[in-house]
């Protein structure tokens, strides 16, 4: 590990100052210190923010859901409000690590956290991520875990988030708080970036902005969802594939849909396509397994991932008929 100076904040605007000078924002620090450990980050100064009052759970004016971008994993999961009205999230995180990790880790690192891509951490091998203009190991190397879409010349890595497959799913929206005091909400879409040709910028962050929450918006109810994740082993493992399913079913008809999947793209994946085929229908084994049929649109696997194509489908029909048969 390199030197690094170290600071804590003791309240938001000091926080920021440190990081419009550069400085890197750290609260759990369950993936940065392994990264620096590993020598794959090299942060001159760190900043602890974990004293910031940011780990509310609240509801939106408009019936929404705020979380606190220092909420503990643990704590978000087991929060009532998040269980009952949204149990994809409650879900999502309980099946994304440890529960020793899930005590220190919190929502804002979370959807912050980097790749787990074996070629990212091994500091000797090309990777474009860590070392823009390097190449891509993973590409013609073993890449069974990787990406099948949203994937560029450049980069195959996956995005490892469980909790941001359902943020993406709910159409959640990141708030934001730069240096000089302003706020911004981006759409959750357009906070993790897809690789193109610049696969070390990750997320659409300005320098020193610091997250601040993450906020779902009020859905129709009654909302049914959950999240289903698939996986080598049954704990303690990253998915090879996963879906976030939401679906408000009124008078025998999907009114809403709203669906993502982890572990096939370079950010977590939207699957419009089979949001449009369901809605408006009547639920049925038939339906899921047509509108499964549209995830795997414009998929691009590799020479060992191309299971996950039809492993992706597989995932999806299930996870709508687990949430579409529930009462």
């Amino acid at each position: 590990m390199y030197p690094f100076s170290f600071t804590k904040a003791s309240d938001t605007r000091e926080a920021l100052n440190a990081g419009r000078r550069g400085g890197r924002y750290i609260a759990g620090g369950t993936t940065l210190v392994d990264l620096m450990r590993e020598t794959v980050e090299r942060p001159d100064t760190l900043v602890d923010i974990s004293d910031l009052p940011l780990r509310d759970i609240s509801v939106t004016e408009r019936g929404g859901l705020r979380i606190g971008a220092l909420v503990r994993m643990t704590d978000a999961a087991a929060h009532p409000k998040v269980r009952t009205t949204y149990p994809v999230i409650s879900q999502a995180l309980e099946l994304s690590a440890s529960a020793q990790l899930r005590n220190m880790a919190t929502i804002g690192g979370n959807i912050m956290q980097r790749t787990r891509c074996t070629y990212f951490r091994d500091v000797s091998a090309d990777c474009n991520k860590r070392d823009p203009g390097s190449g891509c190991a993973a590409r013609e190397g073993f890449n069974r875990t990787h990406a099948i879409l949203g994937t560029s010349d450049d980069c195959v890595a996956t995005h490892p988030s469980d909790a941001a497959v359902a943020f993406a799913a709910l159409e959640a929206r990141v708030r934001l708080l730069g240096p000089d005091g302003s706020e911004r909400t981006v759409p959750f879409a357009d906070f993790l970036l897809k690789p193109g040709s610049t696969p070390n910028r990750e997320q659409a962050l300005q320098r020193g902005e610091l997250i601040t929450a993450v906020e779902m918006p009020a859905l129709p109810r009654p909302l049914r969802s959950g999240y289903l994740k698939v996986r080598d082993r049954q704990s303690y493992e990253f998915a090879l594939t996963s879906a976030a399913v939401a679906l408000h079913i009124r008078g025998g008809v999907i009114r809403e849909a709203k669906v993502a999947a982890g572990g096939v793209g370079t950010v977590p994946w939207k699957l419009p396509a089979v949001e449009r085929r369901l809605i408006g229908e009547r639920p049925s084994d038939a339906l899921w397994a047509e509108a499964a049929g549209e995830a795997s649109d414009g998929a691009r696997p590799l020479q060992h991932n191309r299971f996950k194509v039809e492993l992706l489908r597989r995932t999806v029909e299930r996870q709508l008929r687990i949430v579409g048969d529930s009462k």
